[in-house]
Order: C-alpha cells, then sequence, then structure tokens
C-alpha cells in the first residue's frame, strides 16, 4: 500500500510564514510529478505549484514569489514552504504524487488526507 502523509499547517497571522510536509510510504520503486492543491471554503481545488522528478518547478500566479515547493527524493518528500501569507491563501491544503509501485511498475495517483491553513489579517 502507498500512502502519503501530509504536516504542517494551522493558524497564521498576514504576513506570516508556514511550511507543509508530504512524505510517501509504502511500496515505492519512484516518484514523477509531486503537487501542492488547494480548496478554499466554497471554491473548487487548484493547483498550487508542482515539480517534476527533475525539480522543475510551476506555481499559480497568485502564490509566485511568495511560495516555494522542493522536494527530497532520499526521503520521498516533498515540501511547500509558504511565505507574506494573505487571507485568501486560506484553504484545506492537498498533496498529490504520481508514484511507480514496487512490484507492479504501475503508477498510481496518490492524494494526502488534507491540512488546513488558516490566515488571519
Amino acid at each position: 500500500q502507498v500512502q502519503l502523509v501530509q504536516s504542517g499547517g494551522g493558524l497564521v497571522q498576514a504576513g506570516g510564514s508556514l511550511r507543509l510536509s508530504c512524505a510517501a510510504s509504502g511500496s515505492i520503486r519512484g516518484i514523477n510529478d509531486m503537487a501542492w492543491y488547494r480548496q478554499a471554503p466554497g471554491k473548487q481545488l487548484e493547483l498550487v505549484a508542482r515539480i517534476t522528478s527533475a525539480s522543475t518547478t510551476n506555481y499559480a500566479d497568485s502564490v509566485k514569489g511568495r511560495f516555494t515547493i522542493s522536494r527530497d527524493n532520499s526521503k520521498n518528500t516533498v515540501y511547500l514552504q509558504m511565505d507574506s501569507l494573505k487571507p485568501e491563501d486560506t484553504a484545506v491544503y492537498y498533496c498529490n504524487a504520481m508514484i511507480r509501485r514496487l512490484v507492479s511498475f504501475q503508477y498510481l495517483e496518490v492524494w494526502g488526507q488534507g491540512t488546513l491553513v488558516t490566515v488571519s489579517s
């Protein structure tokens, strides 16, 4: 079984910083793209940032220059450093990864459990 376990998040004042982590575990041969998504109350799920296995990154326009996605392949972990947070960043954040299973070699899209980030004004 393969899973993503998130940590971090919580309540922070506007202008503050938070760091989210997401670790993959299980029978893993490799991990391709890893990403962070978020869903604000009453809104659709949106892509926040993505990082490839070669560490190429892309960001939503709304977070460029404030958020940084990174990964540690030795730990099968992806991070999201969030700086200069704004109230509009309030959302449930989910990590996502395309994971190649150890035995079957099949790719599986896996989601983390979600973590709430609340930015107060």
